[in-house]
């Protein structure tokens, strides 16, 4: 694996963490309804968990560990995901399929993750 993997993953996740909180209605919008409490909230906690991961994964000493939360956290975000695809079936064909495109493409991030997590030597 490239020693640029990781510092690519962490860019990543710096990035979405970020967009959490520069446009969070956008986030909002997708945290699923059955979640309890303010979908602000759980946009906020889910940027902040972002900037963290990126963080950890920017560090050779926490690396692993925050590898593994990151496929973890890949993992966690899937039911936004499908409730961003179940909400916008009604819209425009172009929008539903980018919608319904984000599902697969968790699969990869997990798996980039996890192959950082497995090459790097840090803590476990």
């Amino acid at each position: 694996m490239s020693q640029r993997s990781p510092l690519l993953l962490a860019g990543l996740l710096a990035a979405a963490g970020a967009a959490h909180f520069a446009a969070p209605r956008r986030f909002d919008a997708i945290v699923p309804r059955s979640l309890p409490g303010a979908p602000r909230a759980w946009t906020y906690v889910s940027g902040a968990a972002e900037l963290v991961l990126a963080a950890g994964l920017a560090l050779p000493r926490t690396r692993r560990r925050a590898a593994l939360a990151a496929a973890g956290l890949f993992v966690g975000v899937c039911p936004a995901h499908l409730q961003m695809a179940v909400d916008w079936r009604d819209r425009p064909a172009p929008q539903w399929a980018a919608a319904v495109g984000r599902l697969p493409l968790q699969v990869p991030l997990v798996l980039w993750a996890r192959s950082v997590a497995r090459t790097s030597g840090g803590c476990a």
